[in-house]
């Protein structure tokens, strides 16, 4: 099998600063010498993360998936795993990783009683005891000893069975694959557990319908995308000012760019205006003297780089009334597929409105058909868009099978497009990174 697979690889110079990425005025395309090379293939840090939310959609934590082989877990083979997990973490922290919340981590039995964990922040860690595990007395003493340093204990893909009752006890959290149980047998284990104190967390939610069973049943905590596919309205009316956001898109992404008509519109929005002006005069672009107006910003910053914080601005308004995880994951892929398209050549600035738009739906809960009429695009974009597997949407495509740690639908569409593996793991590292730190500046 080929190993087009997520790599986290950093170097160690200092982090790159929002206005070197955010307000770049050019993105060169990827070449293989952009990619450290002097690390071996066995070191390589194959890399994705999970989102958990709470009841308000907020994100709680996530999950943290490493491959280091064929398997998804975190395996206790000494020097190796250090090499691939918690190097990374020791290198980088759980925040950067994470970029803040806390970090779900799979452990096996070796990871655990060889105490190859206790390098790992104990208050930024849940660690999870995989249900293959058998609960011997050594499994359950290292669990208490890792509870008194600090670690939460999570319990993954939950079921009952002999033995299980004192990592009950210990557990913090109790992870139930929500769709291998039905909703009697789920109910049973729920009443076995009621006497225990811990954080029901329901896993594999896909659909609103899900969450909604999910939550009525006691679960605080969800895992899944059913975020990203909220219920889609049909007959509804995009409201007038996503209508007016949507309208000052087309217009930014129009070349040339007419600066007279933007700056018309972006001042009839004033929730546009304000956030816009904001990231102007913030730390990021290094303005020296304060911007009022927009089309002071406009000359201030260059058009290039109005480009991109006006759709930074648009895209965060346009998700204002959804989980700020939606927005983050769309700035992902946006820089993403800006930062590979060099390698396909294809055009990083449709490719960053193209991994952008993707999540246009659960953005504003009308089609993909209906949120793209008021956009110009190419039909190629348009049909990569609504789910045609042509050129345009092959890192599209990639990127969505990494952010669920799909790995082999991630070596199949590399394979199929003859993309550069190890050009695309770098990407997707950094574009993580990138879409964290712009969020937070943004916010």
């Amino acid at each position: 099998m080929p190993c087009d697979r997520v790599v986290l690889k950093f170097n160690r110079r200092s982090p790159i600063s929002i206005v070197e990425k955010c307000v770049a005025t050019q993105v060169k395309p990827v070449r293989s010498s952009d990619c450290p090379s002097d690390e071996p293939p066995a070191e390589r840090r194959y890399f994705a993360r999970q989102p958990i939310l709470d009841a308000r959609r907020r994100v709680y934590a996530y999950e943290l998936l490493f491959r280091s082989g064929p398997e998804v877990v975190f395996r206790g083979d000494g020097d190796h795993a250090t090499r691939t997990m918690l190097d990374t973490t020791v290198l980088y922290g759980v925040e950067e990783l994470t970029g803040g919340p806390p970090a779900f981590v799979n452990c096996t039995m070796d990871a655990l009683t060889g105490r190859l964990v206790d390098v790992l922040l104990p208050g930024s860690t849940v660690l999870e005891i995989l249900e293959t595990l058998e609960p011997t007395p050594g499994l359950i003493a290292t669990c208490r000893n890792l509870k008194t340093l600090g670690f939460r204990i999570a319990l993954d893909d939950f079921d009952w069975k002999q033995g299980i009752e004192p990592l009950v006890e210990i557990a913090d959290y109790i992870k139930f694959d929500f769709l291998q149980h039905d909703r009697t047998a789920r109910q049973a284990l729920l009443d076995r557990l009621s006497r225990y104190s811990h954080t029901l967390l329901a896993e594999k939610i896909e659909t609103q319908g899900e969450y909604e069973a999910a939550s009525a049943e006691g679960f605080t905590l969800f895992q899944g995308y059913y975020f990203c596919r909220p219920a889609l309205l049909e007959a509804r009316q995009i409201p007038g000012n996503k209508i007016m956001q949507l309208e000052i898109l087309r217009e930014v992404h129009k070349d040339p760019m007419d600066l007279h008509k933007v700056s018309q519109l972006v001042r009839r929005d004033a929730a546009i205006t304000y956030r816009l002006l904001r990231l102007v005069n913030s730390p990021a672009c290094a303005i020296r003297q304060e911007v009022r107006s927009v089309e002071l910003a406009m000359i201030a910053i260059g058009e290039q780089a109005f480009r991109r914080i006006a759709t930074l601005s648009i895209a965060s308004a346009l998700n204002s009334d959804q989980p700020a995880e939606i927005l983050l994951m769309a700035l992902a892929r946006a820089r993403f597929c800006e930062l590979a398209a060099g390698r396909c050549r294809l055009d990083p600035t449709e490719q960053y409105l193209l991994g952008l738009l993707s999540l246009l739906p659960a953005m504003l809960r009308v089609p993909m058909q209906d949120a793209l009429s008021a956009l110009p695009l190419r039909r190629e974009i348009r049909e990569a868009l609504t789910g045609v597997h042509n050129k345009e949407r092959s890192l599209l495509d990639w990127i969505e099978a990494a952010e669920c740690g799909d790995w082999p639908r991630c070596d199949a569409v590399a394979q199929s497009k003859t993309l550069h593996e190890k050009e695309l793991q770098h990407c997707a590292a950094e574009a993580r990174i990138w879409a964290d730190r712009t969020l937070r500046s943004a916010q």
